[in-house]
């Protein structure tokens, strides 16, 4: 599972009252052991995320939301594991914005 780094921010600020839970889930996320690939910041990813941003302005998908489209975009991975299916429900990636994005579970 791939954990684009940005969404840490956003994850934290949710847990904002559960510590314990996010050290927990940082715990699990850098553990070797364990299935998740935490995904550096790049910097075509952020210029990227900006334009997904901008193509879907009326979703009003901020940065986090376009960095994992943007990293979805790059890596091939277009199943993500998300709450938000309105806005990644209604997306698309690709050149041509024609690839859209499986929502999981």
């Amino acid at each position: 599972m791939i954990v684009p780094a940005l969404v840490l921010a956003e994850v934290d600020y949710f847990l904002r009252e559960e510590r314990a839970a996010m050290r927990k889930l940082l715990a699990e996320i850098l553990d070797p052991k364990t299935r998740y690939e935490l995904e550096p910041v790049e910097p075509l990813d952020l210029v990227r995320a900006l334009e997904i941003d901008a193509r879907f302005a009326s979703l009003g998908l901020g940065l986090v939301d376009g960095m994992v489209a943007a990293v979805a975009e790059r890596r091939g991975v277009y199943r993500i594991l998300t709450t938000d299916r309105r806005d990644f429900g209604a997306i698309a990636v690709g050149r041509r914005y024609d690839r859209a994005l499986e929502i999981a579970p």
